[in-house]
């Protein structure tokens, strides 16, 4: 592989996490036996949940762990819905297939009444929208980042508006941890009782965790029903036997990707934009899409007119550089982006997308690596034909 830019599908493994791990398994032990050997792996447990908590600005008690951000999702959205189900969920378009497939579960299976909040062209929430949807609602989600496009929205402001309707708010910050400031406190203020921000999901691997690490902040005023039961385990919200060793990682990659945040944040957005420019310069019909300035560091979204997405990643993908063409959950579904079209774009414009993202192990030679191959793979895509139809 000459460059890896697909750094929000899942980003390489932190030296620190690969040894908090091997060192906690070596451990023997369950989390919740009372011998000694069983408050060993409980030391480990309850330190790294004070770890996380002091990563994500929220109180220990509030972790619960989990076994990425699709769980930790699930786990908010059923949760939430079943402790109170009445009500509309509202989910702004755009959100990634975690949440935009639990509620259409629960819409189909449970009863519950969707109200959709349409995105601006460039992909943020609009607040007034939001707003307006949230009365007599039984609880609202959004995304902090986008996974595909990458526009930052205004998550103290989201949580105000839930609060001041009485809603329960969930964020999805999985693709926002060690890129920007994320504070459970500050962002639930002063909110009580079960209202305004309660939940917030973060997923390991996207900070260089092992895959299956994650967790779900969980507002000691939330309530919310289970989705597993069994020993009651973690506030009786996740039953099971801890994964301390996942979790040990997890607090190691969390709190390394915190104490770097800024300067990562600043050399990645200074590579990003490098690669923009160069990306425009080679190909001048090519659009960013998403926010031009509130947009992830690492988060490159293109629309290449005239060349279909698809057929742009193979080729990229047969001269060493691994892309996107959006959420990795979605990989090998030939399918329009669900986020471009929500943006107000046509089925031909969300096939002929490509995300590029970067992350802590990118470096400039990454960037040229990319600008090298792109003229050609960019011309073979033309010529290809494969969006020459006319315009829906």
């Amino acid at each position: 592989m000459t460059a890896y830019l697909d750094h929000a599908a899942t980003t390489p493994l932190r030296p620190d996490a690969r040894d908090a791990w091997i060192a906690a398994s070596a451990l023997v032990g369950n989390a919740s036996s009372v011998h000694r050997a069983g408050q060993s792996a409980r030391r480990v447990l309850e330190e790294s949940r004070e770890a996380v908590a002091a990563a994500l600005d929220c109180e220990p008690i509030e972790v619960v762990f989990t076994s990425g951000g699709t769980e930790s999702v699930n786990l908010a959205l059923k949760g939430l819905w079943w402790a109170h189900p009445a009500g509309a969920i509202v989910v702004p378009d755009g959100e990634h297939h975690a949440t935009t497939a639990t509620a259409d579960w629960l819409e189909a299976a449970a009863g519950a009444e969707l109200r959709r909040v349409a995105l601006e062209p460039d992909g943020t929430i609009p607040l007034d929208r939001f707003a307006a949807a949230l009365p007599g609602a039984a609880l609202a989600t959004a995304l902090v980042a986008g996974n595909e496009i990458g526009t930052i929205q205004d998550a103290a402001a989201l949580a105000e508006a839930a609060a001041t309707a009485g809603v329960p708010l969930h964020l999805d910050a999985v693709g926002a941890v060690g890129w920007l400031d994320v504070s459970f406190a500050r962002w639930r203020g002063e909110a009580e009782g079960p209202a305004g921000l309660v939940a917030l999901s973060v997923s390991g691997h996207k900070l260089g965790a092992p895959t299956g690490t994650g967790a779900l902040v969980l507002s000691r005023h939330a309530a919310i029903a289970p989705l597993v039961h069994g020993g009651g385990q973690q506030r009786g919200v996740r039953s099971g036997s801890p994964d301390f060793a996942g979790a040990a990682a997890l607090a190691a990659a969390a709190t390394a990707a915190v104490a770097e945040r800024e300067r990562t944040a600043a050399r990645v957005s200074a590579l990003r934009d490098r690669l923009r420019d160069g990306i425009l310069r080679l190909v001048p019909d090519a659009e960013l899409l998403g926010h031009a300035t509130r947009r992830l560091p690492g988060n490159l979204h293109v629309l290449f007119p005239g060349a279909l997405g698809e057929t742009l990643l193979f080729l990229l993908d047969t001269a060493g550089i691994a892309a996107s063409t959006g959420s990795a959950c979605q990989a090998g579904v030939a399918e329009p982006s669900h986020v471009v079209l929500a943006l107000g774009r046509d089925e031909r414009d969300a096939r002929s997308v490509l995300r590029f993202t970067l992350g802590r192990t990118s470096t400039d030679a990454d960037v040229d690596a990319v600008l090298a191959a792109l003229p050609e793979a960019h011309r073979r895509a033309v010529a290809a034909g494969s969006t020459t139809r006319p315009r829906s």
